[in-house]
Order: structure tokens, then C-alpha cells, then sequence
């Protein structure tokens, strides 16, 4: 019988790499971005985020969390967050596999909690829901998952596989639930 708590066991050899992507929305409609230093995407915004800690077993939730707290500086609990979509990327940038589960912090956050503006991994910045495809964000970003982003967010559900071992890229939602709105 194997045992996964072994010091020895690594994960780096799998096909898939597991990531978070927090989406925290202010209230005046903005979204934390991260303008990255690092690998992926270096130059480009994206949410905050981060890879989970597999050998650990951190599930994504957990992962959530730990991200929002070591590269905004706040602590939120995993009830205020929710998982709102799954994005699976078979062969990005010819490199690797990536299984992304977004989040989404349930009610708008008070802009001045976020203690940090420049970390390790980059700047952040508020940006303004109508602004960030104007923003140097990847392809993949621009024209599949920031639209299925804001038309879920906020009590939705979608799962999208992106194929970018072709080009250009091509995807398929493989499940979508709008969020109820209220009549007005």
C-alpha cells in the first residue's frame, strides 16, 4: 500500500497542473487584479490566485483562502467564498494541462482591506469591470473565460475545456447555469 504522506511524494510530473483564481469584486464594481512579475503570463493581469498545495492535499477552497490572504493581505473564511466555475486548459502555451477552479468572494469587499499593493508576484490593482479587457490579459482570458466570468458571476455556474493545442484556441461550456436575477 502507498503512502501519500511520504516526504517523498511529488506531484511534478503530473500532466495536470491545479490552480485557484479569486475573483474579489469592490463596491463600486471593480475586481482585483494582479499585474504579474512571474511565470505563467508575465506582464499581463489576471485575478489572484495560485497553484494547490497537491501534496498536501489543500482542496480548492482551502486554496482560495491561503491565496487571498498571502497576495491581497485579508483573511476571509471558505463560507464567504464560492465556487462559481471550472476551466480546464489542455496544453497551454504547449506546456501543460491546467484544472482552474474560480471563486468568487459572495459579497462586494471594502477596497482598503487589501493591505497590499505590490507583492512578489506583481502589482495589484482595483480595475473597473469595464476596463479589464483593455488590460494586457491572455488571449484565453479575453475571449472565454472573462465573458463566461461576468455572465456567471454572482450566483452562476459554468464549466468550460479549452483546447490550445490548436490555433487558435477552441472551447467547449460543458455546463452553464445563469445566476437569478431579480425582476425589476
Amino acid at each position: 500500500m502507498s503512502n501519500l504522506h511520504a516526504p517523498e511524494y511529488s506531484t511534478e510530473n503530473l500532466p495536470y497542473k491545479v490552480a485557484v483564481l479569486c475573483y474579489l469584486w469592490d463596491r463600486q464594481g471593480r475586481v482585483l487584479m494582479l499585474h504579474r512579475r512571474k511565470n505563467p503570463n508575465p506582464d499581463m493581469f489576471s485575478p489572484i490566485g495560485g497553484k494547490l498545495e497537491i501534496s498536501q492535499g489543500e482542496g480548492p477552497h482551502e486554496c482560495a483562502v491561503r491565496e487571498i490572504r498571502e497576495e491581497a493581505g485579508v483573511t476571509v473564511a471558505e463560507k464567504d467564498l464560492r465556487c462559481f466555475g471550472v476551466v480546464s486548459e489542455r496544453a497551454y502555451q504547449g506546456e501543460m494541462h491546467w484544472l482552474i477552479f474560480l471563486f468568487e468572494l459572495i459579497v462586494p469587499m471594502d477596497a482598503s482591506r487589501v493591505s497590499m499593493e505590490e507583492i512578489d508576484e506583481g502589482r495589484l490593482e482595483w480595475v473597473p469591470l469595464d476596463h479589464v479587457e483593455s488590460k494586457n490579459i491572455p488571449w484565453t482570458d479575453r475571449e472565454i473565460m472573462w465573458p463566461a466570468v461576468r455572465k456567471h458571476r454572482g450566483g452562476g455556474y459554468f464549466m468550460v475545456h479549452i483546447d490550445c493545442s490548436v490555433k487558435p484556441p477552441v472551447h467547449r461550456m460543458t455546463e452553464s447555469r445563469l445566476p437569478q436575477r431579480e425582476a425589476s
